[in-house]
């Protein structure tokens, strides 16, 4: 089992930045790939970011490239998003997952096998 908890949600103001940060327990952290995925209400959960074991390959959705930025620690056990640029249609639950392919840098979030509870982020106009 691994434990992920987020952390650094908030309301903040359009053009505004968050980090966000993701802890795990409970596994080897280096041994999964991470994800981000977001749902806004009445919306479908989607992909935001994903970076394979070692942080060498990131992989963005277009909504957030050039914005949002994924790196992870492993000697933290932390996976971290920096948003910059935040637009209200960012306001979404934010959620991290981690897959048991750590290579693999997935945009589906079937494949991910472990969640967290997720943290609000909310940007007004």
């Amino acid at each position: 089992q691994v434990q992920l908890v987020e952390s650094g949600g908030g309301l903040v103001q359009a053009g505004g930045s968050l980090r966000l940060s993701c802890a795990a327990s409970g596994r080897t952290f280096s041994n999964y790939a991470m994800g981000w995925f977001r749902q806004a209400p009445g919306k479908e959960r989607e992909f935001v970011a994903a970076v394979d074991w070692s942080g060498g390959s990131t992989y963005y959705a277009d909504s957030v490239k050039g914005r949002f930025t994924l790196s992870r620690d492993n000697a933290k056990n932390t996976v971290y998003l920096q948003m910059n640029s935040l637009k209200p249609e960012d306001t979404a639950v934010y959620y991290c997952a981690a897959d048991a392919v750590p290579w693999g840098v997935t945009t589906t979030s079937n494949e991910y096998d472990y969640w967290g509870q997720g943290t609000q982020v909310t940007v007004s106009p």
